[in-house]
């Protein structure tokens, strides 16, 4: 295909619509032709080789725990240094592969992608616990990186054209951007196909080498995406792929001196502790280390007496529960005037209660959370909850033999409340009362988090006020909070959830690349 057809203007990818038969069918063969594939086993790639060891970690299905999904080696502290001299020995000539050249790659590989859409969709159902239309959108949106990015990095090497320098007599002045060198990627279990394509793909086609460290519970996932990349022409040793325990090789690398960014989604908890290990000077280091982090969310919606009440509660169960409410941008929080607070609280709670749960496999509405981890963590956050607020819908486990918990509302909980400030990441939205809007805002606004938000209303000079003032990197007007599109909606927020990265927006490359100025008198 031509270059110029190659970067035609940036579309999203479609999302697959389910009620086809077709689809439909598309979608259940592709899950049986996964589980033809299961229990098989992974090796770490360093160098461009396999590598089998014997110490592994076990992916399981968390909607069947008998189930074995695959089994995938774990890397040692000897092997994240071979990853690392490869990663140093490729960069070199790497980064003087021409932008576009990087940039023709990647869209050859979200086009290998996307004829395959439904093959990497059910790795996800099995893996992860997606559903269907969960799973269909995880993958488009890693389409939607690669062609996005791929975009981007021939517009950012385009300098001249982007950033135009004020003209001086006698002087050609240039600036460009070049990479930085070797990174430490590491990608969530919520997002493990998109979220591991985005940052990936941005770090390798502005030029870096990375060392790619799945999460524990999404190894195969990543695997396949990196055996991808491969296939669409990315030289081997490009994308190391090293999965092992933070605790071993994550300190490790964060705090190796020849390490030059980190770029990281999960946890607060963590997001934190690789700051402060990249912080550190090291013996031997010689940059400023820069961190990229997505750290979570407590969001939430507010909705006034204005508001169209049966949109509103809509979108916030499908913000509370989408996923089971394992996403960073999900909607654990609703905040409602007290003038329509009992009628909207009984429409959420009619909605949720309608919830099925059942196993991903089937396309489920709910299904499991991703482990026992999680599982357990989520039970105590509702008898927590029992104590702090009023219980409507759920509270208890689902069906047996995966990690099932009923959708759970809980309501007239107190702003100060641990259901209300703290990040369950599970299906658990809390609601509190609010005297009216402006107060509905100030509860929304007291949490350490500041990642999406919604709000509901029809009243624009309301609508104004919200927009200045609800303070989170991502914020809507009546409709959900989660569903950010590549390009569309560019996603990062403020506080502790995160550096405001903003993925999927133009300036995104920037973090991964460092600005050079070129001067030559004429």
């Amino acid at each position: 295909m031509p270059k110029n057809e190659l970067f035609a203007p940036f579309v999203n990818e479609p999302l697959t619509d389910f009620s086809q038969e077709e689809n439909r069918r598309a979608i259940t063969e592709a899950i049986a032709g996964v589980k033809l594939e299961l229990g098989k086993e992974y090796p770490l790639h360093i160098g461009g080789k396999a590598i089998l060891t014997a110490e592994r970690t076990v992916s399981i299905n968390p909607a069947d725990t008998s189930q074995i999904i695959g089994s995938v080696s774990k890397a040692s502290r000897e092997q994240a240094e071979q990853a690392m001299q490869a990663s140093l020995g490729a960069f070199e000539s790497w980064k003087q592969t021409p932008a576009e050249e990087r940039a023709v790659l990647l869209v050859q590989a979200a086009g290998r992608m996307r004829a395959r859409k439904h093959e990497f969709s059910a790795w996800l159902v099995m893996e992860s616990g997606k559903n269907w239309a969960e799973a269909d959108a995880d993958t488009a949106e890693a389409i939607d990186f690669m062609e996005y990015y791929a975009r981007e990095m021939v517009k950012l090497a385009q300098t001249n054209d982007r950033q135009p320098l004020v003209r001086m007599a006698g002087e050609d002045n240039r600036l460009h951007y070049i990479p930085l060198g070797v990174g430490i990627v590491i990608p969530p279990w919520n997002f493990p196909l998109a979220i591991c394509a985005g940052m990936a793909s941005a770090a390798v086609v502005s030029g870096n080498t990375i060392i790619m460290k799945p999460a524990s519970t999404t190894p195969v996932i990543a695997y396949k995406f990196y055996e991808l990349m491969v296939e669409a022409g990315f030289p081997a040793d490009v994308i190391q792929y090293l999965p092992g325990s933070g605790a071993e090789i994550g300190d490790y690398l964060t705090s190796h001196p020849k390490t030059r960014f980190i770029s990281f989604t999960g946890s607060k908890e963590v997001g934190l502790r690789i700051n402060k290990l990249a912080a550190e000077q090291s013996e031997g280091q010689i940059w400023i280390k820069r961190v990229v982090a997505e750290m979570g969310g407590k969001d939430g919606i507010v909705v006034d007496e204005t508001a169209d009440l049966d949109a509103a509660a809509d979108a916030i169960v499908a913000s509370a529960f989408g996923f089971q409410g394992q996403k960073c941008s999900a909607g654990s929080r609703a905040i409602i005037v007290e003038s329509v607070y009992d009628e909207l609280t009984g429409k959420i709670a009619e909605r949720a209660g309608r919830l099925a749960i059942g196993s991903p496999e089937d396309n489920a509405p709910i299904g499991p959370v991703i482990d026992r981890s999680s599982f357990e963590r989520i039970l105590d956050y509702i008898e927590t909850g029992r104590a702090e607020g009023k219980l409507l819908v759920g509270g208890g486990r689902g069906p047996e033999g995966g990690y099932f918990i009923q959708p759970t509302v809980f309501s007239d909980v107190e702003p100060d409340a641990a259901i209300m400030q703290e990040e369950i990441f599970g299906p658990v939205l809390a609601i509190a009362k609010a005297k009216d809007w402006q107060d509905a805002i100030r509860i929304y606004n007291d949490t350490e988090f500041g990642l999406t938000g919604a709000f509901f209303s029809t009243d624009e000079g309301r609508i104004e006020t919200a927009l200045e003032q609800i303070h989170c990197g991502n914020l809507y007007i009546n409709r959900k909070c989660t569903g950010a599109l590549v390009g569309v909606h560019p996603f990062g927020g403020f506080n502790m959830s995160g550096t405001d990265s903003k993925a999927g927006g133009h300036d995104y490359l920037l973090l991964f690349t460092q600005a050079k100025l070129t001067s030559r008198r004429v």
